[in-house]
C-alpha cells in the first residue's frame, strides 16, 4: 500500500448541503429554516431543554432517590506545614487558626480537619474536629498532642468496643415441668414347655 492508496472510510465524508439554490432543489427560499421567527435568524441559538418559557420537563418531573453529597461531612482542611506559623509549645485551636487567617470556612461546615501534607517543625498541642492518620503521627512524633473536639469529641480513632459478656444459659427451675418416670422394663417371656410324646 502506498500513500496515494489511502482513502477515507465510506461514510466519513459528506457532500456539503447546498442551500438557496431554487425551489426545485428542495432547500431553496427559506433554506430549511422554515418561516420567520427566532430560529430563522442568523446567530440564533436555543439552549438544550428550553421550552419557550414554560416549565421545562426537567423541572416538572419529581426528584427521587438518595444523594450522598447532601449528607456528607465537610471540613475546613488545614495542611500540617501551615501550623509552623505558631510558636514552639503553643496550643492551636479554632480561635487561634481563625486569628491568623488559616480557617476562613463557613459556619455550616463540620469543623476543622488537619491533614498531613508538609512537615511540622514545632511541638504543638493541636485541637481540631478531625485528624488524618498521617497528621496525627507527625504531630505526636514531634512531642505534640492531638485533641479531638466538637462533634467528634470523645471518639478515639480505631476504638474497640468491649464485647458484652454472653448471657448465661437458662437453668430450668424445678417443678416447672413434670418429669416422666422411666418405663418399667418388660418382663422376659418364659419359654413354653415342650409337649410329651404320645404313647403308642
Amino acid at each position: 500500500m502506498r500513500l496515494h492508496d489511502l482513502k477515507p472510510r465510506p461514510g466519513a465524508k459528506h457532500r456539503r448541503k447546498l442551500l438557496g439554490r431554487g425551489e426545485s432543489s428542495g432547500h431553496g427560499k427559506t433554506s430549511g429554516r422554515g418561516g420567520k421567527g427566532q430560529s430563522a435568524r442568523s446567530g440564533s441559538s436555543i439552549r438544550p431543554g428550553f421550552e419557550g418559557g414554560q416549565m421545562p420537563l426537567i423541572r416538572r418531573i419529581p426528584k427521587r432517590g438518595f444523594n450522598n453529597v447532601r449528607h456528607g461531612t465537610r471540613y475546613i482542611v488545614i495542611n500540617l506545614d501551615s501550623l509552623n506559623h505558631f510558636e514552639d509549645g503553643a496550643r492551636v485551636d479554632e480561635v487561634a487558626l481563625r486569628a491568623v487567617g488559616l480557617a476562613n470556612g463557613k459556619a455550616h461546615l463540620a469543623g476543622i480537619k488537619i491533614l498531613g501534607n508538609g512537615e511540622l517543625t514545632r511541638k504543638l498541642t493541636v485541637s481540631a474536629n478531625a485528624f488524618s492518620a498521617s497528621a496525627r503521627q507527625k504531630i505526636e512524633a514531634k512531642g505534640g498532642a492531638c485533641e479531638v473536639v466538637g462533634k467528634l469529641a470523645g471518639v478515639a480513632p480505631q476504638a474497640q468496643k468491649a464485647k458484652a459478656p454472653a448471657p448465661a444459659a437458662a437453668i430450668p427451675q424445678s417443678g416447672t415441668k413434670k418429669e416422666k418416670a422411666p418405663k418399667a422394663a418388660k418382663a422376659e417371656k418364659t419359654p413354653k414347655a415342650e409337649k410329651a410324646p404320645k404313647a403308642e
